[in-house]
């Protein structure tokens, strides 16, 4: 398959670039800043794009049978604390990337979108969300080391969920665990719908390379076409 990855040296970007390669795949990799391009790979070429030009992501879609779009201001792989103060300081832009999107795809209607957004719009209670939960959002943010201000970044991320919800185009939307971070490839992990996936501590938590392992399923067995899914241990 040929798939494009926006985000492509994020800290989830990354790892899906690797695994798509490991399992046989043709990958364009776009990035803000092309002197932030990985290694040289036979069926994997860079590629300078801006996410939120629509006419530009579309004139890139011709062949691709996937766009995986990593997106985050900034790049918290390299500099956390600065993709962190982006996101508080305009939370809509995961909005506006994801309508950006849809309108590229106006041109290749049969071209998948998966967009890697968060957990807060997963619901700690059947219909309570804990982007709309003030002090339960808090307390998380308080757990994870995060200012309270990302809060509006949690609920931008959901902004972004419902815009693709009111489109008829192939999206599907990855809520990766509340814990994620780095850690090894088991290639295990658990799904879910619209509720956390927790472990046997009650932890949500997956690696970075499993998030990859799982989107990479995602595009090769399609099972949450026109939905919203999670994953855990």
């Amino acid at each position: 398959m040929f798939i494009g990855i926006i985000g492509a040296t994020g800290n989830i970007g990354r790892h899906l670039v690797e695994e798509a390669l490991d399992r046989g795949h043709h990958v364009e990799a776009f990035t803000r800043d092309l002197a932030r391009a990985g290694a040289a790979h036979e069926r994997l070429r860079w590629t300078a794009l801006d996410a939120f030009d629509s006419a530009a992501v579309a004139a890139r879609l011709p062949g691709l049978d996937a766009l995986v779009s990593c997106y985050q201001p900034g790049n918290a792989a390299t500099d956390f604390d600065a993709t962190v103060a982006q996101s508080i300081a305009d939370p809509t832009a995961y909005a506006t990337v994801a309508r950006a999107l849809l309108t590229a795809l106006d041109t290749q209607p049969r071209t998948r979108l998966l967009v890697v957004g968060g957990a807060g719009s997963l619901e700690y209670a059947p219909g309570q969300v804990a982007a709309d939960d003030e002090q339960r959002l808090h307390a998380a943010m308080d757990a994870l080391g995060l200012p309270r201000g990302y809060a509006a970044a949690v609920r931008g991320h959901r902004d972004a969920l419902n815009v693709l919800r009111t489109s008829n185009r192939l999206w599907t939307y990855l809520s990766p665990a509340e814990q994620i971070g780095p850690g090894e490839r088991t290639g295990r992990y658990r799904v879910g719908g619209d509720q956390p996936v927790t472990d046997a501590d009650g932890h949500s938590r997956i690696s970075f390379a499993d998030a990859a392992v799982a989107l990479l399923d995602e595009i090769e067995t399609p099972r949450f076409v026109q939905r919203r899914f999670t994953i855990g241990y």
